[in-house]
């Protein structure tokens, strides 16, 4: 999986604004830190939750399209942005028509960040199936769970 998204161009003009992307990490600017975009994201994208946050999620047809290159991912290791030692991994599953939902362990990662419908989850996808998620609750306040707890980070 090396070099996915790397040298390759992606995206067909098509986005209209949909997700952001960067042709590569070494094209960031320092400024782009400042302003929250992390270094080494390939592709951003927004989703609200709607009916039952712990249900199959289905993910954005341009970000589908965008990592399916090669092949079909069978699985994603997402993890909270904020917490870069644990990974949830789940399960991705794709219809007749190609659309990509997260699906075996995205319940588990719903019940452990107390996801509800109307949370935005805002996903950044840094390359060989790895991506954080940022939650922002009702409130458009942005969650952190990772400093709720210090009894999983004492090793």
């Amino acid at each position: 999986m090396a070099g996915r998204g790397g040298g390759r161009a992606r995206g067909r003009g098509r986005g209209h604004g949909r997700a952001a992307r960067s042709s590569s990490p070494a094209t960031l600017s320092s400024s782009s830190s400042e302003m929250g975009v992390e270094v080494g994201v390939l592709f951003e994208f927004v989703l609200v939750l709607k009916g039952d946050p712990r249900g199959i999620q289905r993910l954005p047809d341009t970000f589908a399209e965008y990592i399916a290159g090669d092949d079909r991912p069978g699985t994603m290791h997402l993890r909270e942005a904020s917490c870069g030692y644990y990974r949830w991994i789940v399960d991705v599953i794709y219809d007749a028509r190609g659309k990509m939902y997260l699906h075996i362990g995205w319940e588990k990662f719903a019940r452990h960040h107390s996801l509800e419908a109307g949370f935005i989850l805002l996903f950044s996808y840094f390359g060989d199936m790895d991506m954080s998620v940022k939650v922002f609750d009702e409130t458009r306040c942005r969650r952190d769970y990772h400093g709720d707890s210090t009894d999983e980070e004492d090793d």
